[in-house]
């Protein structure tokens, strides 16, 4: 058996998502996401120019061979670029092999670890009023789990709120736009937003809040310590993970649990952090770092050191990539949770899709493979739009972490 074509589709509907189809011989095909929020076309031109040239004629099967071919043939290795386009391929070609094998592609992983996988989704409000509500919103629909942000007094714009009630979408059309931030404003509005909100649906829900990298370490380990009461379930993006031993501090000072790693790209960029128990879980996901394949080696090391995954799964990742993290996650024993931020009825619409959320739990379909198809006619209709996400400043004109 051989790839005998592979294309890159880009559709914009409501926001860009880039994926990849790989053909066989056999009339059997594949789709794997290559979707970079912000920098997709960077992508497009990494397979189109560099990677599609390279399968034609090569036996789809070999998915680690590939993979491995891809990874170490470029000689310039990992990066946001060259991963999620690995990503895109390995996705694309597991794809492909549960279809042949007429298997659900978590069959191919193992078999089921569990019965379904306990989700989470977004709370947003613009003041601590609007923002109670509306986890009360998302526990009524069947969440068991909730991430809660929360607009700031003095900030006319915090990460994960949108103006006017809308769903949260970073990306905005234009050039990036530039946010005022102030660590101080935050540290003294967040634990009494918990506060109030324990107080409100006491301690059976879980809670999440992203901290979105905003913090030195210090802070971040004061932010996790006035959150204990609050129970957590965890605190993510304390810091910006480059500063891998700063985790050190933040650990060394609060047992709220950490989670981190949705900007990651390797096993090489969370393995200090595994192996030295800095961290509770691991948000490296599929599109990102590397693949299925990679992402499994990522789980693997972290099994060993009881962390647990908690895949990245917002908008910015095509029902592709949430279609290939379920069978994952399912079938993954140190599964942890998983993010689920629900696409548009548009989105939806060009990515028909058999995975579905019941009672606070997403399930993963049983169709062969991944269970996600791409309506290319459909798609056609939603030309790439450019879009940006924010940069912040501090309040003195610094640039700061976004």
């Amino acid at each position: 058996m051989k790839i005998v074509d592979a294309k890159v589709i880009v559709t914009c509907p409501g926001r860009n998502f880039v994926t990849l189809r790989i053909v066989t011989d056999a009339g059997v095909h594949g789709l794997g996401d290559g979707t970079l929020n912000g920098r997709e076309k960077a992508v497009v031109a990494y397979l189109e120019d560099h990677v599609i040239p390279c399968l034609i004629g090569r036996d789809p099967q070999r998915i680690e061979d590939i993979w491995q071919y891809l990874y170490k043939g470029a000689y310039w290795r990992r990066g946001p670029v060259t991963m999620t386009a690995i990503a895109a391929v390995d996705t694309a070609l597991w794809d492909i092999k549960a279809k042949l094998a007429g298997l659900p592609l978590y069959q191919l992983l193992g078999g089921k670890s569990r019965d379904g996988l306990m989700a989470y989704s977004h709370a947003n409000g613009r003041d601590v009023a609007e923002t109670l509500d509306a986890v009360e919103a998302h526990l009524a629909v069947g969440y068991r789990a909730v991430r809660v942000q929360s607009g700031v007094p003095g900030l006319d714009k915090v990460y994960g709120i949108a103006p006017g009630g809308k769903a949260y979408e970073p990306a905005q059309k234009g050039l990036p736009q530039e946010t005022i931030w102030s660590t101080e404003k935050y540290l003294d509005h967040v634990p009494r937003l918990f506060e109030k909100l324990r107080a409100r649906v006491g301690f059976g829900p879980h809670l999440l809040h992203d901290v979105h990298h905003r913090l030195t370490p210090i802070e971040a380990a004061r932010l996790g310590k006035a959150l204990e009461p609050c129970r957590l379930f965890w605190m993510e993006d304390p810091t910006p993970a480059e500063d891998q031993e700063g985790f050190r501090l933040i650990r060394n000072h609060t047992v709220t649990p950490i989670a981190v790693g949705e900007v990651f790209n390797s096993v090489w960029d969370c393995k200090h952090l595994i192996e030295n128990r800095l961290i509770d879980y691991i948000r490296a996901t599929v599109v990102h770092a590397g693949g299925i394949s990679h992402l499994r080696k990522i789980a693997a090391l972290a099994e060993l050191h009881q962390v647990r995954t908690g895949c990245h799964g917002a908008t910015d990742l095509s029902p592709v990539c949430m279609g290939a993290a379920l069978h994952f996650g399912i079938a993954v024993a140190n599964f942890g949770i998983q993010e689920h931020m629900p696409h548009t009825a548009e989105t939806d619409a060009v990515f028909p899709h058999d995975y579905r959320f019941e009672n606070g739990f997403l399930l993963p379909g049983e169709t062969p493979g991944h269970g996600v198809e791409i309506d290319e006619a459909l798609a056609a209709r939603y030309p790439y739009d450019p879009a940006y996400l924010p940069t912040a400043r501090l309040e003195d004109g610094t640039v700061w972490s976004w």
